[in-house]
């Protein structure tokens, strides 16, 4: 017996209004005569599916990463490197991407795996700073200063030479990420994941291959993010060393945690709050109350800091978790007679 989708259950309802309302965003932007906009939500989609990738592993592997912002960097740098030296098609920039990507994870992979808790944060993070102080060493491409790409990815029959094409293959790759995780959370692979973060010692005792399976996930998250860096590096276009300092991979995880961590859009949610506040926060201008607004947009980290702090207090299940912790409440008193 196939299962019925209930359209009245956030797990379906959240994920088609926000998608929706992301695909009918550049027509409202194009009326409203506001392209800011489009640049705008095309960099909230991009770390929107960046931290989709943390949480797959984060969410589901029970693995904190604060390196997975060296991944981001390889996306970009594979880009810049590539338009550097004339070649500007975006399939090589995509493969030349996945292929370092899938190495460089791997290697990772092996090493931070046979480690856990807090020596697992602290060897992923150290990896994201290796990587950091490579690019910064490449003083041919720009080195601290960072790489800018003169034109963006071509692909044969279109290019990412429009803000709208660009924001829309965006969003075609979140959309296809995010029923791709939907798929392997609800698989065999997914459901050994998942026992691996409850206990993987009763895992092993089973006859389950942990090390492998959280190999696989750990890569699989990080070519996603690998996949955000690419994109990242067409809509600024720009790689830089900063894409992979440790802070973001920590804005990635608070990200994760606002929206719903071990939730399919919760990360999605996340970005989307996350972001927008922080825009808002940043771009505050003297208005009714000069002085007031004079000194919360020279402290506006400050303000987002109490704003994560007090969302997370309030809702530690994320937004978009507490929404469907409610649902399956909901199920399970029903369920009983």
């Amino acid at each position: 017996m196939k299962p019925t989708v209930n359209f009245t259950s956030p797990r379906f309802y959240v994920p088609a209004l926000f998608l929706g309302a992301l695909a009918l965003l550049p027509v409202y932007a194009m009326l409203a005569h506001q392209p800011f906009y489009v640049t705008l939500f095309s960099r909230i989609m991009i770390f929107a599916l960046a931290a989709l990738g943390l949480n797959f592993i984060l969410g589901y592997g029970g693995l904190v990463s604060f390196g997975h912002a060296l991944y981001l960097g390889v996306g970009a740098y594979a880009v810049g490197i590539l338009s550097f030296h004339g070649i500007t098609n975006g399939w090589l920039h995509l493969v030349a991407a996945l292929v370092v990507g899938i190495l460089l994870a791997a290697l990772i992979g092996v090493v931070v795996l046979r480690t856990s808790g807090m020596t697992f944060i602290m060897i992923t993070l150290a990896f994201a700073q290796m990587g950091y102080f490579f690019v910064v060493s490449l003083k041919s491409y720009g080195g601290d200063d960072g790489l800018t790409i003169d034109n963006r990815s071509t692909f044969g029959l279109f290019d990412l030479a429009s803000n709208t094409v660009l924001y829309y293959v965006i969003l075609a790759f979140l959309a296809a990420v995010f029923f791709l995780f939907g798929s392997l959370v609800e698989s065999r692979f997914g459901m050994v994941l998942r026992g691996v973060k409850s206990n993987e010692r009763r895992m092993l005792a089973l006859g389950f291959p942990t090390f492998r399976y959280k190999l696989v996930g750990y890569i699989i998250s990080a070519q996603v993010c690998v996949i955000a860096g690419f994109l990242l590096a067409n809509l600024t276009k720009f790689a830089s060393p900063s894409y992979m300092v440790w802070q973001v991979s920590g804005d990635l995880i608070v990200m994760a945690v606002l929206g719903g961590m071990g939730t399919l859009f919760g990360p999605v949610v996340g970005a989307v709050v996350y972001l927008v506040v922080e825009e808002f926060l940043s771009s505050l201008t003297p208005g009714w109350f000069p002085k007031v607004e004079e000194v919360l947009n020279k402290h506006w980290l400050a303000l987002m800091g109490i704003f994560v702090i007090a969302m997370v207090l309030g809702f530690r299940k994320g937004f978009y978790g507490y929404l469907v912790e409610r649902e399956l409440k909901k199920e399970a008193g029903r369920a009983q007679p």
